[in-house]
């Protein structure tokens, strides 16, 4: 029997976009045996010089391995490059973004075809791939069995974190955290657009806005408390009724300096909702509510 979690288990990459280039480079630093397909054909020319075998078909690929690694542009892309292809047998890891939605639609159609299904959600930047101690790693979720049987090789590029085995949590999780990240990004775009202009540096408010938003972060524990207990009152600093008030304040202030609100008052009017419904000495976990209301 062969062992697949030994260090040199050769698998297969579909997909040398700026992702998927970054993963076959460090697996075949790794030493592991590579087998490697992409649409456009001259992407793969630098990976052969390292050693990778480059397929003239998606099949062909496929065929190569047991474990297929699937780095595409999108859902649909991932359903025509495996059209027609036999699956059987295959151990299919999936790190295409995709909804969860879409990644146990995968699956089942993977299970359909005789293969199993792991899917991934990457939290890194290419760069950060192959990179000790980047701070990246890959969500996995779906078959246990399949994570552990590859886990070393998938721990290659970057750390893994296994998070169930439904196949939808994965990228569930790399959503809601891409999500976060936007709202945040959001946030910051508002602060730099009030200072433009005025004689303050941008590089030491960033020094600031930095470590503000480092000290806020913790306030996640509370939220997460107050949803698992449903008393949204407990450990309350700032409530809603207060940060209402507040609000004014900062629509003022980016009238005066020529900003617009509309990054901010979707979220404000969310809170002015949730006061009205006599919910004033909460914290924000009951917006949460509000946005998953049916």
């Amino acid at each position: 029997m062969t062992d697949y979690s030994a260090q040199s288990t050769s698998l297969t990459l579909l997909g040398l976009g700026a992702m998927g280039t970054a993963l076959a480079h460090a697996w075949l630093a790794a030493g592991h045996p590579l087998t490697v397909w992409n649409r456009t054909a001259a992407r793969a020319e630098p990976l052969a010089a390292r050693g990778a075998s480059v397929a003239a078909t998606a099949a062909e690929a496929v065929a190569a391995n047991r474990l297929v690694v699937l780095c595409l542009l999108d859902d649909d892309s991932v359903g025509e490059t495996l059209d027609g292809v036999d699956l059987t047998g295959k151990d299919v890891v999936n790190l295409t973004t995709g909804t969860p939605g879409q990644s146990r639609a995968l699956a089942q159609r993977a299970a359909d075809r005789g293969a199993r299904l792991l899917d991934g959600g990457i939290m890194a930047v290419p760069p950060m791939i192959g990179v000790a101690n980047s701070g990246g790693y890959v969500f996995y979720s779906g078959s246990r069995s399949l994570f552990d049987t590859h886990s070393r090789v998938l721990a290659v590029p970057t750390a893994t974190r296994y998070v169930g085995e439904d196949p939808g949590h994965a990228a569930l999780y790399d959503v809601a955290l891409l999500s976060a990240m936007t709202g945040m990004f959001a946030g910051v775009s508002h602060a730099f657009a009030l200072i433009r202009g005025e004689d303050i540096p941008p590089k030491d408010f960033a020094h600031l806005l930095a470590g503000w938003l480092t000290a806020m972060a913790s306030s996640v524990y509370g939220m997460a408390g107050q949803l698992e207990s449903g008393d949204y009152t407990t450990g309350v600093a700032s409530n809603l009724a207060m940060q209402v008030a507040g609000s004014a304040t900062l629509l003022r202030t980016a009238e005066e300096q020529g900003v617009s609100p509309e990054l901010l008052s979707p979220y404000m009017a969310l809170m002015e909702r949730r006061v009205a419904e006599g919910h004033g000495d909460e914290g924000g976990a009951g917006i949460v509510d509000l946005l998953t209301r049916r």
